[in-house]
């Protein structure tokens, strides 16, 4: 039996690892960081009998409250990733798995590789309404890249879409796979429509050394980038200063930040009601936003959320806060859940990598309908 974590966006270590019954496991901490949370392992067995998997230091973990109904994922081939039986008891998370074959991954959410981040950017620049445009390095040397989807116009809306500022958030990056098949396909009315009426400037991932690192929150400096938003630099937080310096160069009318969260089992939005410069235009705006999203899918609720920031008191070190004051613009913070939609559960898979591409597609309408009102 071998249990290895060496691949992209691999974590784990093995503590014990030679009773089929009693496999115990450790997360790593993020480098230079005290989050943890993110695991991606493959289990390598000739035991053909039940799996107990634990990872013992899951009650030390950033968000502990998050394993609380909770269920891992599974993949036998990297393509579909299944929900296995999972619990949580005396901060100890358990793995119950039957392997059906030699080699089993197991991961916190579905992995959201380097390498298919690649191909996403280069499928994206072969449409003829597409570009790719490098903004410069991360520091572990990695590009850091944009895609800009129309044409741009003076008339044009400036949307703005950035996704994975948290490394291990993947639905994220899955979101954004969504967003652009629907935003390239030309038979598609709601796309044709809204790159007649806008430019979207798209960040698929907006910290790819976490990525490749196994990293829940960080950089590869160990720097949460969703608080450096209001003074970045290119020693810790190159990733945030890049993008930043290139909304200013080229405007911005409407901005969403995708991320994932580890406690509540909903979709939701986070807006910018403590900023001080919020308004009752941004206010209509973000309603607007809110109503048309739930009028396209039940995937998503505005019942349950984050408690909202009294007026005033927003931390602009994140990025949705600092762009709706910088702009004075529509700007949300968009969560998905790492364990299912409470809502419309599905417990063969949770929520998973193609809800969240879904839910990417299904989001273009509610921007076509505020799209006219924006500026």
């Amino acid at each position: 039996m071998k249990i290895t974590c060496n691949f992209d966006s691999g974590n784990i270590e093995v503590l014990h690892a030679t009773d089929p019954a009693n496999i115990q496991l450790a997360i790593r901490k993020d480098h230079q960081s005290e989050f943890f949370q993110w695991f991606h392992f493959r289990l390598n067995t000739s035991h053909t009998e039940p799996h107990t998997i634990k990872i013992m230091n899951a009650g030390q973990s950033a968000y502990p409250e998050g394993w609380e109904g909770y269920q891992a994922v599974a993949s036998y081939d990297r393509q579909t990733w299944f929900r296995v039986d999972t619990s949580y008891a005396d901060n100890v998370l358990t793995i119950h798995h039957y392997p059906e074959a030699e080699s089993v991954y197991f991961a916190y959410f579905a992995p959201y590789s380097y390498e298919r981040h690649q191909d996403l950017l280069h499928y994206a620049q072969n449409d003829y309404n597409c570009r790719l445009v490098e903004l410069g390095e991360t520091l572990d040397g990695r590009d850091m890249t944009m895609l800009v989807v129309g044409e741009p116009a003076e008339h044009k809306k400036k949307i703005w879409i950035i996704a994975r500022q948290h490394p291990g958030e993947t639905m994220a990056e899955w979101f954004v796979e969504g967003l652009l098949d629907r935003l390239l396909d030309e038979d598609d009315g709601v796309a044709r429509l809204l790159l007649a009426k806008a430019v979207f400037y798209i960040v698929p991932n907006m910290n790819p050394d976490g990525s490749v690192r196994g990293h829940l929150r960080t950089n590869a400096a160990g720097v949460n980038l969703n608080r450096e938003w209001q003074n970045p630099s290119m020693t810790e937080s190159p990733e945030v200063y890049l993008v930043r310096e290139k909304m200013q160069e080229i405007g911005l009318d409407m901005f969403l930040d995708i991320h994932g969260d580890e406690n509540l089992p909903y979709n939701f939005v986070a807006g910018a009601e403590g900023v001080p410069s919020y308004n009752a235009k941004m206010q209509q705006l973000e309603q607007a936003f809110k109503t048309a999203l739930q009028l396209v899918t039940p995937e998503f609720q505005t019942q349950f959320g984050y408690d909202k920031d009294e007026p005033g008191k927003a931390n602009l070190t994140v990025g949705s806060n600092w762009v709706a004051e910088r702009f004075g613009c529509l700007a949300y913070t968009l969560e998905m859940p790492f364990k299912d939609n409470a809502n419309l559960p599905d417990e063969a898979f949770g929520w998973s990598d193609v809800r969240s591409m879904k839910l990417g597609h299904d989001t273009l309408t509610a921007v076509l309908a505020v799209v006219d009102e924006l500026r």
